[in-house]
């Protein structure tokens, strides 16, 4: 009696220590998650004084502005990981096509005020890269935790889901394109 007694009381603490850690890293996913939308805010809020800095002086390329803004509301309005990996390769990529129309420019590249945002949103895509990598590896523990026997089975008693990663999908006409000397 006094065994089955031991066992169980092992077993009962043995859970609640695997579901306060689920619990613990949960949390922490949703953290590195949080912290990859205020580098998003970040990132939505500068983006149109970008778009307006170079509407000064390429007024004409109204096609790459409207795409950016479209790309940047469409990124604003999604919330899960994976629905942000799309918006986001779109937003990224349209970014590309206003620094490009940019490039044409001496005048606005020499300008303070075009090189101060520049290098704010350089500074913003830095940090969002960084925050994109501590929640991956959060979610890679996270989603470990769960997978591992023992802790399934309390994972799934509990119904703990794993996590998505969050991976920007950037679309086919923003790669690169091929170059053959041949």
């Amino acid at each position: 009696m006094w065994i089955l007694g031991i066992v169980i009381g092992v077993v009962l603490i043995w859970t609640v220590v695997v579901y306060n850690d689920l619990v613990q890293m949960r949390l922490r996913a949703d953290n590195a998650w949080s912290d990859i939308g205020v580098q998003l805010k970040r990132r939505y809020d500068l983006i149109p004084n970008v778009v307006e800095a170079v509407k000064g002086y390429a007024a004409h390329e109204k096609q790459v502005f409207v795409k950016v803004t479209e790309a940047r509301s469409k990124a604003m309005q999604v919330k899960d990981p994976k629905g942000k990996e799309a918006a986001e390769g779109m937003l990224t990529s349209s970014l590309k096509s206003l620094f490009a129309v940019a490039e044409n420019y001496p005048q606005l590249r020499a300008n303070e005020n075009f090189l101060g945002l520049q290098q704010s949103l350089t500074q913003v895509e830095e940090a969002l890269q960084g925050a994109r990598r501590y929640y991956n590896a959060v979610v890679r523990d996270y989603n470990t935790k769960l997978a591992i026997f023992p802790n399934s089975l309390v994972a799934q008693t509990t119904h703990f889901l794993p996590r998505d990663f969050f991976q920007l999908e950037v679309p086919e006409e923003a790669n690169a394109p091929k170059v053959s000397l041949s």
